[in-house]
């Protein structure tokens, strides 16, 4: 058995790849495969409309709230979101917590003014910032909820103001907020939620029209939702395997069931790298995230050798990103307790034997 602890594209529910083959061959006793049906016949567009339903029950969102299924990751929403929202001489407010909000940033300032209202760049983003009050003034502020590369993770969302926008990629759907607290949300699908190719974007339609530019059809929220997600061939596949997904999430028993399994997962990888010899984590305790648990071994001629180790029993995707280094082991929804057990045990075993 492999235990996946890739950052992303992440481990996705056996049942879920299961039901997935079904539908590779034959979708829904069509005799036709899910990559080759048409997206505007009845049967894509009944799985369209049950993904985006299955994300306003499972959020609570309210009725201003719209649910899209869209393209592009969440690369694209760095551009689409300051393209929608803001004007050229209006400003939006951001705390840097590391690459993703960098990308955020540097897309935001070709449509509008960007103030870095808080930034944890000075110690290699490996915390939260705190000493902050976001203005009044500005036109909405920029938050990533979870930071893949450092490990780190809002636990407490910021008052605000003024609208609230987050990047939730890799963390969205793994704990009880309140969404409706949000006025944009945007998550690439390949974490928590399904496979690559698909990203989800809950607005509430009451923050859009206020800008002056012209917005190209396809870039423009508003179309996508007068589409119902369906503006122009949307990713067919990657949307049913996050309504498989987020069937697996309604089964479990929701947020409400998951958020407690990913807390103890985190906890008991935490405790055993801070009881460790060998290994310590990056990110400073209060704000260590529950998704991403990124650490270090003590003795640089480590790495390799507990890289290796790790391979010999069949943990896959540990390796840490390059700006970090050391190892991540991502622990998002699917990701079993087993598997965060098995990966503890061979942390033990290998400092128990390792003689470097």
């Amino acid at each position: 058995m492999i235990h996946n602890f890739n950052a992303g594209p992440s481990h996705l529910p056996a049942e879920v790849l299961e039901e997935a083959q079904k539908a590779i061959i034959n979708f829904k006793g069509s005799g036709l495969s899910i990559l080759e049906i048409g997206h505007r016949t009845p049967l894509f567009e009944e799985s369209v409309a049950e993904a985006r339903a299955l994300v306003r029950e499972l959020m609570q969102l309210d009725d201003d709230h719209e649910v899209l299924f869209l393209h592009g990751g969440a690369t694209t929403q760095f551009m689409q979101v300051p393209m929608n929202l803001l004007d050229a001489d209006e400003t939006m407010h951001i705390a840097h917590t590391g690459v993703w909000s960098k990308k955020a940033i540097r897309e935001a300032s070709c449509f509008g003014k960007v103030n870095i209202l808080c930034s944890s760049e000075n110690n290699n983003f490996n915390y939260i910032p705190e000493d902050f009050c976001v203005p009044e003034s500005g036109k909405y502020f920029h938050i990533t909820s979870n930071n893949t590369i450092y490990g780190t993770q809002w636990h407490r969302i910021p008052e605000s103001p003024i609208p609230l926008v987050a990047d939730m990629s890799s963390d969205i759907l793994s704990r009880r907020i309140d969404f409706n607290a949000f006025e944009l949300i945007y998550a690439g699908a390949q974490k928590n939620i399904g496979v690559a190719g698909a990203t989800l974007v809950v607005v509430n339609k009451k923050l859009l029209g206020n800008v002056t530019r012209d917005i190209p059809p396809i870039m423009d929220y508003r179309e996508h939702i007068k589409a119902n997600s369906m503006l122009n061939t949307p990713p067919v596949f990657a949307i049913y395997m996050s309504l498989l997904t987020l069937r697996w999430l309604k089964k479990f028993g929701g947020i409400e069931a998951i958020e407690p399994l990913n807390k103890e997962k985190a906890a008991l990888l935490y405790d055993a790298i801070d009881n460790s010899s060998l290994f310590r984590g990056t990110a400073k305790k209060e704000d260590r995230s529950t998704m991403n648990v990124s650490f270090v071994a003590t003795n640089s001629g480590a790495e390799k050798a507990f890289l290796d180790f790790a391979k010999q029993k069949d943990i896959y995707g540990i390796k840490g990103h390059r700006l970090v280094g050391g190892f991540r082991a991502s622990l998002y929804n699917a990701v079993s307790l087993e598997s965060v057990k098995h990966l503890i045990s061979v942390i033990k075993e290998f400092e128990s034997g390792y003689n470097g």
